[in-house]
């Protein structure tokens, strides 16, 4: 089943580049990747790790829900549940009003994927953080202000957002009322 997903994925990543009539070495400079390793990830000889991945997909200017949409992880794909009172409470960074439960984590082969709820107080606050890893929040309840760099984005329930760790970032709760978030860690571990 995981070959089939990675060749699915190969085959995606050089169907887009010849619609869009780009060359591999093309690809690879927008990348900042080898041509080589370009050539290796369509052809199924190698599996990019997430941050190259999504490096790739960007390079191909196509949004990430489009280029996995369809993409058939097939039937046996185990089912994992976790309840809510099975979640993990615990806190992290010098922050006053964070409030975090740790809901799954599962290494995947040179990745770990962390999964947390956020809750944040009204007026809750830190200092911008970075992390080694690509985030994706989902905001459950409340409206937030997400600090990125020198830029801020509002964000209601229902609103999501990824973005690479590495760039500091904080989140500031805007309304009256305690607000959440799902949050998705995707850390690549070295060789």
């Amino acid at each position: 089943m995981e070959d089939d997903i990675l060749i699915q994925i190969s085959n995606r990543i050089k169907e887009k580049r010849r619609e869009k009539n780009i060359t591999v070495q093309e690809l690879a400079s927008r990348a900042n990747v080898s041509k080589g390793l370009i050539s290796q990830i369509e052809n199924s000889r190698t599996i990019p790790s997430l941050i190259v991945l999504i490096d790739i997909i960007k390079a191909l200017e196509i949004d990430l829900n489009v280029f996995f949409k369809d993409i058939d992880a097939g039937k046996n794909f185990p089912l994992i549940i976790r309840r809510q009172s099975e979640y993990h409470h615990f806190e992290k960074e010098h922050a006053e009003g964070f409030h975090y439960q740790r809901i799954f984590t599962q290494s995947i082969k040179n990745s770990t994927v962390d999964i947390v709820i956020l809750e944040l107080e009204p007026n809750a606050s830190r200092p911008q953080v970075e992390t080694e890893a690509y985030e994706y929040k989902y905001i459950l309840n409340g409206t937030i202000e997400y600090q990125l760099g020198d830029d801020t984005y509002t964000l209601s329930q229902g609103d999501s957002m990824l973005f690479d760790g590495r760039i500091p970032h904080t989140p500031k709760n805007k309304g009256t009322k305690k607000a959440s978030m799902l949050v998705v860690y995707f850390f690549e571990i070295p060789n």
